[in-house]
């Protein structure tokens, strides 16, 4: 004959002894509530680590890059370089004209 006796802490049912003619064995009761929270806490956890990676990734130093008739060079999504104003007339300015420059 079987019998089992319950083990209890409180009002909470944390296992059984389960008792036969030679042998007893204790069963551990698993707590379904308790499992799903931390279940849900990881998700949680996990869903603002991966957001917050992606809210602080930094963007590329460059966008698209396409090539244009003429062998142009076209940036998409890119600040332009910084100008050199030392030495520039206030007509290039004016106009946003560079220096040419032919490197060999």
């Amino acid at each position: 004959m079987t019998t089992m006796v319950p083990v209890r802490d409180g009002e909470r049912a944390i296992g059984v002894y389960v008792l036969d003619d030679h042998t007893a064995a204790y069963r551990p009761v698993v707590d379904v509530t308790r499992l799903g929270l931390a279940a849900l806490a990881t998700v949680a956890v996990s869903t603002v680590a991966v957001s917050a990676a992606v809210a602080l990734r930094r963007r590329p130093a460059v966008g698209s890059l396409s090539m244009g008739p003429g062998g142009w060079v076209s940036f998409k999504r890119t600040a332009a370089p910084p100008l050199r104003d030392a030495g520039r007339p206030w007509w290039a300015r004016l106009l946003r004209a560079h220096e040419l420059v032919i490197r060999r």
